[in-house]
């Protein structure tokens, strides 16, 4: 006998696959929601640092490293061009103004000068022939003045013994009016004659002084040339350290060549290279610090170098009182440039978070956790931030590690 088997339901027959089904459709909710939901990621308290965020102090001010320079460099050049003929002093020679430091050779320029010495030997003999001529010339001139003079005095005597004797009766008029015609014709001529004697004389005069300039000129020709030798002696022109010597003997230099550079090492400044980040705020006068071996030293910006470099401009500083023992070329030093007063300001220490985030967002712990809040920062030292938003007093935030959280949006603390 038969029996008819009846069929199952289609849940019955396929619950192994509905079972998988819903098992798939459950995971993939978790993914999503995973997905949708803030990233997490769980980290070692151990591996991060945690501070708290504070009202404090806040100075504003940079820490560099600055190396002491000496407070001038002199850099010496020939003033004529030669071979070296003999160094006398050596790199680190402590030198006075005048020394000699190296000496040049410059045979055409001997005989050129040798020529200029007997030029200058023959025009002043020259000189001398025509100073004698004009003084010879002065005593004539004088000799002529001196004859028209008496003659003058002479013609008026006679004038007047001619005229007393008309008055007695010897002689008569028209002698007398001869006589008179021949007094005054002799009186103009005498007077032209010193006329003319006066012009010579002045004459004479403004051809001494042309020739004692043409002289003065000639001298001082000579004495240049003369110092064109001594330019062969290189010398140093101020009392200093000398450097370095740019020379070796028999070598040939031409004229305004660097040869050779002297440091002053009387007193001293330091030299210290800042972030463009600073240029606006920094100035010549604005005070500074150095700290060493638990004494503070006082310095002040003399220059400052406007031109950025690889993100980095120049500054000098000087000390303004007493100057650490050991100061010497090449030493360096921690240099603290102040930028304000201190002031009362909201403060966090500083930690690597800056350079991942931009300051624009910061880890806040809240438990047993840390979420990523915005954040402000305002000015800054090497040691703290000043927050102007996002954070109160007493919040606690992770300073580093930031290159290990990626994307993270929340931190579960284990």
């Amino acid at each position: 006998m038969d029996f008819k088997i009846e069929k199952k339901p289609w849940y019955i027959r396929y619950r192994y696959y509905l079972m998988a089904g819903a098992a798939f459709m459950v995971f993939l909710i978790y993914v999503i929601s995973l997905s949708l939901g803030p990233r997490k990621l769980r980290i070692e308290s151990d591996n991060i640092q945690i501070a708290e965020v504070k009202n404090g102090k806040f100075m504003e001010y940079v820490d560099v490293e600055g190396l002491v320079q000496p407070i001038l460099t002199i850099k010496v050049n020939t003033r004529e061009n030669g071979s070296v003929e003999r160094i006398v002093n050596e790199e680190g020679a402590t030198l006075k103004k005048g020394d000699t430091i190296l000496v040049l050779s410059n045979p055409e320029l001997m005989r050129e000068i040798e020529d200029q010495r007997d030029e200058w030997e023959n025009q002043r003999y020259s000189y001398k022939e025509r100073e004698i001529e004009m003084e010879q010339k002065s005593l004539t001139l004088k000799q002529q003045a001196l004859q028209a003079q008496y003659e003058m005095s002479r013609l008026q005597k006679n004038f007047g013994l001619e005229k007393e004797e008309y008055q007695m009766g010897i002689k008569s008029k028209a002698q007398l009016e001869v006589s008179e015609d021949e007094y005054n014709y002799n009186i103009q001529k005498t007077a032209l004659q010193m006329e003319s004697l006066r012009h010579d004389s002045a004459m004479t005069v403004v051809r001494k002084e042309l020739l004692r300039n043409e002289r003065e000129r000639g001298q001082k020709k000579y004495l240049r040339s003369m110092e064109r030798l001594d330019g062969l002696v290189v010398r140093a022109p101020i009392d200093g350290q000398l450097s370095y010597v740019n020379a070796t003997p028999g070598q040939q230099v031409g004229s305004n060549t660097n040869i050779a550079e002297i440091k002053v090492l009387d007193e001293f400044k330091i030299h210290a290279q800042l972030s463009e980040y600073y240029i606006d705020r920094i100035s010549t006068g604005l005070p500074a610090t150095v700290n060493y071996q638990g004494k503070r030293y006082p310095l002040k910006i003399t220059k400052v170098v406007p031109e950025v470099k690889d993100r980095m401009f120049d500054v000098d500083l000087v000390f303004t009182g007493e100057m650490p023992e050991n100061v010497r070329v090449g030493k360096s030093f921690r240099v603290q440039i102040e930028l304000g007063q201190p002031e009362d300001a909201l403060v966090m220490p500083r930690g690597n978070f800056y350079q991942a985030t931009g300051g624009q967002w910061i880890y806040k712990v809240v438990g047993d956790k840390a979420i990523r809040v915005p954040l402000t920062i305002g000015r800054q030292n090497p040691q703290q931030y000043e927050v102007t938003e996002g954070l109160q007093a007493g919040d606690k935030v992770i300073l580093i590690g930031y290159d290990t959280f990626g994307e993270a949006e929340e931190l579960i603390l284990k």
